[in-house]
């Protein structure tokens, strides 16, 4: 998967990448306690950048305990402007893979996988927060990450979608469990899907951009498996539940 890196060396000289995390760590976790120690011991007195490292440096020394919460932040951080970054990628839903408002005032992307048991389980989530929140726009990602079945479930989606019957064969395939051959031809028949829709689709350089594409936005986040949620600029991942997606999409509304 792809990371995002915090710095590399730089052979004219430049930050290298342990010097890039240091000043991130100092930027985010020491902002209060460790300049309020710096400014104790100079008393007003201005100080050199070397002086300033060192009594951060002894702060960490001393308070270990701060290290995750300060890779935490940084790595939320990160992601936020990644996030900003690609947002219309993230939000522009491929043909009609989306439900809600169209103008959403929040947008929560979902990549998901239909042979995922994780994605079965937050479908419900999904729609209920549609279904009570008139405001909210979701749109969905194919992110087949788990076999042959899930490829051919997604192309047969995307299909629904070019077709404009997304959300009739979504729900009906997660609601018959697993994505077999046969469970695929009876979700594409109970939308309205025709055979000859899902092999113009299957394997077509629309299908193959679309999911690539998809894939890329994914690993931009390090995001490490289905169901992986975008909502602001938040990245959300695994089956959290109805409660911890509103209370991010609540979050969401507030910043905007």
């Amino acid at each position: 998967m792809a990371s995002n890196k915090l710095g590399a060396a730089d052979p004219a000289g430049g930050m290298s990448a342990r010097g890039s995390m240091l000043a991130g760590l100092i930027g985010i976790v020491i902002g209060g306690s460790a300049v309020a120690l710096w400014a104790d011991r100079k008393e007003g007195a201005g100080g050199s950048r070397a002086e300033m490292e060192g009594v951060v440096r002894d702060y960490i020394l001393a308070n270990p305990e701060i290290l995750p919460e300060a890779m935490e932040r940084l790595q939320q951080r990160s992601t936020a402007e990644t996030i900003e970054a690609n947002r219309a990628a993230f939000e522009t839903p491929f043909a009609g893979a989306w439900a809600g408002a169209q103008q959403g005032d929040v947008v929560l992307v979902e990549f998901f996988d239909y042979a995922c048991g994780f994605c079965r389980k937050s479908n419900a989530d999904v729609e209920r927060l549609l279904r009570e929140d008139p405001k909210l726009k979701v749109v969905w990602r194919e992110w087949p990450v788990l076999g042959p079945n899930s490829l051919a479930a997604a192309e047969a989606s995307l299909a629904a979608a070019r077709a404009d019957r997304f959300q009739e064969f979504h729900d009906r395939l997660f609601a018959s469990g697993r994505p077999t051959p046969q469970a695929i031809v009876a979700a594409q028949q109970a939308a309205g899907i025709t055979p000859e829709q899902v092999a113009a689709m299957r394997g077509s350089l629309q299908a193959r951009e679309e999911l690539e594409r998809n894939h890329k936005l994914a690993t931009s986040l390090n995001a490490s498996g289905t169901p992986t949620f975008v909502i602001g600029d938040q990245l959300l991942q695994g089956a959290i539940g109805y409660e911890a997606l509103k209370a991010a999409i609540a979050r969401a509304r507030e910043k905007a």
